[in-house]
């Protein structure tokens, strides 16, 4: 029998506006404590979240995660930076692309899988200028008119 679908999922609208996604990833998440159960329970952000290479590792920064209110045992820093789990091409792929073309890694999607986890998206990202972001107001604006009408 299917599980049923989690209605989680945490966005960082602030990440499509400032910029440009070239190519994205899926990543799972090292978890300690009662983060799984604050991140089920809506208490997570992302804002200023971005990625960073360690010895060969990508960490996520900046990923805000609750205190679980129901639970003091076990208690977890919410702002401490916590490891991704991708595949070691990936990983190769994601930090070369880093080192060689001056993109970034931003995350902006934080949702619980099928299986229960806690996944999120990252992106290779490209800064997005003045021009490009008045633009992307224009199509956002004509979009909403459009389903006005």
């Amino acid at each position: 029998m299917p599980k049923a679908r989690s209605k989680i999922e945490i966005k960082n609208k602030k990440a499509s506006f400032e910029y440009e996604y070239v190519e994205t990833f899926t990543a799972g998440i090292v978890l300690s404590g009662t983060e799984i159960k604050s991140i089920r329970a809506g208490k997570a952000s992302l804002n200023d979240s971005w990625c960073y290479f360690v010895g060969g590792e990508l960490f996520v920064k900046g990923m805000h995660v609750s205190d679980y209110w129901w639970g003091t045992f076990n208690r977890h820093d919410p702002k401490r930076d916590r490891k991704l789990l991708l595949q070691k091409r990936e990983l190769r792929k994601i930090q070369r692309a880093v080192k060689e073309k001056g993109l970034t890694i931003v995350a902006y999607r934080l949702f619980i899988s099928e299986n229960g986890y806690a996944k999120l998206n990252i992106a290779l990202a490209r800064g997005k200028k003045e021009f490009d972001k008045r633009q992307s107001i224009k199509e956002k604006d004509m979009r909403r008119d459009m389903e006005r009408i």
